[in-house]
């Protein structure tokens, strides 16, 4: 799977670690080799919400680029989420999000749409 950012006609990660169940999300990076830039990590929430998209930096040694997803796959918020950190809460509602190499924030703004090709 490949993550592109429709708006902007860029590939924002060609390896992409989809997290959609129990297990996956609750490892996440924990204990995880720093990210490469073409690699990303995707989380799936099951709706909408602030709370189900908070992500700690417990045991994430590198710090790394968290964007934040609505239910149509547009950019409601991102951040650099620096290591042992305790809490990164998105700004708007999503459902999903990205963890990736720092470097994949200067390729997406807020409005943004993005897409799995």
């Amino acid at each position: 799977m490949t993550l592109v950012n429709r708006t902007r006609g860029a590939a924002l990660a060609v390896r992409v670690v989809l997290c959609d169940n129990f297990w996956r999300k609750f490892r996440g990076l924990m204990f995880r080799r720093p990210l490469a830039d073409d690699e990303a990590y995707l989380f799936v929430s099951h709706r909408e919400s602030i709370a189900e998209a908070t992500i700690h930096m417990f045991f994430v040694f590198f710090p790394i680029a968290v964007i934040w997803l609505d239910s149509h796959w547009r950019v409601v918020d991102k951040t650099l989420a620096r290591p042992f950190r305790p809490l990164y809460s998105p700004r708007q509602p999503a459902q999903y999000f990205v963890e990736g190499h720092p470097s994949m924030l200067e390729q997406v703004q807020v409005g943004d749409e993005l897409e799995l090709a």
